[in-house]
């Protein structure tokens, strides 16, 4: 009898890093097409669900950094504006453990939405609390799979804030950090060099809160604990 256990999907490294220190979970951290594969490739016997977990941008002017959200669903699964219920039993748990936690729609795009412009006409149009870019394609390989899917996150960037082209080129494709790459894309367009020390604190922010998070969630994030 296969052993079971939990598929976290992750974007960043540091988050597959803080998800593998859980207990009886599998880790899939990448993005779009590639995620796709990975969460499909994870799915065997045993699987109980698959859970987004990670930092997000806040699209709810009142989300700050720091601020947990269990998503109540998830918008833009397979492009699809409606929205996708999370199961409601594993956010109830989530919840317990994080009571100080948001309960709200979580939206899911292809490419980061850095300006707050656009970060407030995605809350016009949708009224998600966050937005990040794996939980759309968790959710879709969850119900097709016909598994349930959840959402924990934590605010990074909050909605008023720009977020840097060259905070961006930093990301591998593997999640990790490029240094060299941040340094190479401020030389370019130094005019983004004052506006990184507040992305930087925001993330320190929610990294330490997403640590947090993971405290009291039980077995496999809290589903298997469900029965």
């Amino acid at each position: 009898m296969s052993k079971p256990y939990v598929i976290v999907a992750t974007g960043l490294a540091f988050e597959a890093r803080l998800a593998r220190a859980h207990v009886d979970v599998t880790v899939c951290c990448a993005r779009g097409a590639q995620m796709a594969a990975a969460l499909a490739n994870a799915v065997g016997p045993g699987c109980g669900g698959i859970i987004s977990f990670g930092i997000a941008g806040g699209l709810d002017p009142q989300m700050r950094p720091g601020t947990p959200i269990v998503a109540s669903s998830v918008i833009g699964a397979n492009g699809v504006r409606s929205a996708l219920p999370a199961d409601e039993r594993w956010a109830r748990s989530l919840l317990r453990a994080r009571p100080e936690a948001v309960h709200a729609p979580v939206l899911g795009v292809d490419a980061p939405a850095t300006e707050p412009a656009d970060k407030m006409r995605l809350f016009r149009e949708t009224g998600a609390a966050a937005v990040d870019m794996e939980s759309h394609t968790a959710a879709a390989v969850a119900i097709a799979r016909g598994l349930p899917f959840a959402v924990l996150r934590v605010v990074a960037d909050p909605a008023d804030q720009r977020v840097p082209q060259a905070a961006l080129c930093g990301m591998r494709a593997d999640g990790s950090l490029d240094a060299v790459a941040v340094l190479r894309a401020l030389g370019r367009q130094p005019i983004d060099i004052a506006a990184m020390p507040g992305v930087a604190h925001n993330a320190y922010r929610a990294r330490a809160a997403l640590r947090q998070a993971l405290n009291g969630l039980g077995r496999g994030f809290g589903l298997l604990d469900l029965g």
